[in-house]
């Protein structure tokens, strides 16, 4: 979880004692005059005597008292339970809090502060209490300008969890569609920092924020858009302008071995991209971003997710990650094509053997088990199931369209070269027609003419496989 380690316990003797006085947060043993009294010391960190100190003391103001912490961090232990959560609430912690992010230089006083508040925000009726507290609203958005990882990774965590709400999810998006200086901020992180925790929360971030409003996202793209090529791209260190698409690739190649969901958040944002015009332009305008796009997801496909010694099974961790690179490489796929990086020599070959394998494991997946008594156990989890194969089901529409377009532009040596290096044979061949069809026939039916010029043992083979071609070839020749 993304909070900070629990402190040690209370004593027996102090629990006896809660309990004895009748001291307890609802049904906890946690008591309220010791949750006062941390709170209190909140209150004088912040207070005006306290924080008019001279230059001298600005150091000691970034530290924070060891007691102190060790306290307040039990208190963000505390704050997971809905019962303490709820007293907080009742006792105007979240403003408390405010006046600690507005005053306080302490990194650690602040990250924790944030963190207790992203605990309490997981509970609906909190949730909803602080997303409609403007000032609370815009001083945590400003969190978002520290320089201070954990401080961000908690803010991140917390945006997350109110944008998750949707009774709450449109406050949030409108306040930040009114700080546009998020998005360098947000940029600034994808694209310069080495924390994976944080870069994944971030990337769930604009995932769901992107998934929520295309207006947003539309924006988002304009944002530091690429030049049109006649005119100069003038850009100091001092005037950096970030764009969406780069600062996404640089932290999905950071997550990419260490975290595969937050490396799924990457890839789903740049598919949510291709679903409208100008994203596809902010990927493929510019050669340099088209073509690092495309290397990055044609290494993952070809050489990291679904390999041939890998279990089908593994179809199910990767089955979301492997939809959106797939669709994200299609869509280049098919307004790029006459890129340097895209013909079809270099890609075609080893794309179709990604994509087959991926639609054999499909296939595997799904099977259903035959023993009686594993089918009764498959019941219980009929809701699992069932998601499981509608994500499968999503895979596999994309790898079929996908396939159906490389399959449009194969010719006769290609396809004799894929017959010699062993991405295409029998097998392999049946599966994709067995998944094409009937909805890409006329895909299948070209591209069994080429093969009839290659190799006309395979091609009658497959006729054979599937007597619907053979039928619709013999008609073919009859008129």
């Amino acid at each position: 979880m993304d909070r900070n380690p629990s402190p040690p316990p209370p004593s027996r003797d102090q629990d006896e004692e809660v309990v004895a006085g009748g001291d307890c947060i609802g049904s906890t043993v946690y008591s309220k005059h010791w949750l006062f009294g941390v709170l209190s010391g909140l209150i004088q960190i912040v207070s005006p005597e306290n924080t008019k100190s001279s230059s001298d003391d600005e150091e000691q103001q970034m530290e924070l008292d060891e007691e102190m912490e060790n306290e307040i961090c039990r208190v963000w232990d505390m704050s997971m339970d809905e019962d303490v959560a709820l007293f907080l609430q009742e006792f105007n912690a979240p403003d408390i809090f405010l006046g600690v992010l507005a005053k306080s230089k302490c990194p650690r006083l602040r990250e924790i502060c944030v963190g207790i508040l992203g605990n309490m925000a997981c509970f609906q009726e909190i949730c909803v209490s602080i997303s409609s507290d403007k000032n609370l609203g815009q001083v945590l958005l400003h969190c978002l300008y520290d320089s201070d990882p954990p401080t961000l990774l908690e803010t991140s965590r917390l945006l997350l969890t109110c944008i998750s709400q949707t009774e709450v999810a449109n406050v949030w998006v409108e306040r930040i569609r009114e700080h546009p200086a998020i998005y360098d901020s947000i940029c600034f992180i994808m694209s310069s920092s080495t924390n994976v925790d944080l870069l994944v929360k971030v990337g769930e971030v604009v995932d769901k924020l992107f998934d929520l409003d295309e207006k947003l996202m539309l924006e988002w793209i304009g944002n530091g858009a690429v030049q049109p090529l006649d005119q100069p791209q003038e850009e100091s260190e001092e005037q950096q302008v970030f764009r969406i698409v780069p600062c996404v690739l640089e932290a999905a190649k950071q997550v990419r071995s260490e975290n595969l969901e937050g490396l799924d958040a990457y890839m789903h944002i740049l598919q949510l991209l291709t679903t409208v015009d100008d994203g596809i332009q902010a990927i493929v305008q510019c050669s340099d971003t088209g073509k690092d796009t495309w290397n990055l997801l044609f290494d993952l496909v070809c050489h990291e997710f679904c390999q041939p010694d890998d279990p089908p099974i593994i179809l199910q961790e990767q089955k979301t990650v492997l939809a959106s690179i797939f669709s994200v490489l299609s869509a280049i796929y098919a307004s790029q094509s006459e890129q340097e990086y895209l013909k079809i020599e270099n890609v075609d070959l080893p794309l179709i053997d990604s994509l087959i394998r991926v639609l054999q494991n499909v296939e595997q997946c799904q099977k259903k088990p035959e023993n009686s008594a594993e089918s009764n156990a498959e019941e219980t989890k009929k809701s699992d199931l069932t998601q499981d194969d509608f994500h499968l089901k999503i895979l596999k529409d994309i790898s079929c369209e996908f396939l159906s377009n490389i399959f449009q532009v194969l010719t006769k040596d290609i396809v004799a070269k894929g017959l010699k290096e062993g991405q295409l044979n029998k097998q392999k061949c049946c599966c994709a027609f067995h998944n094409l069809l009937p909805f890409y026939s006329p895909v299948v039916e070209d591209f069994l003419k080429i093969l009839h010029e290659v190799d006309k043992t395979l091609a009658r083979n497959l006729e054979e496989s599937f007597p619907s071609l053979k039928r619709r070839e013999e008609m073919t020749r009859g008129t």
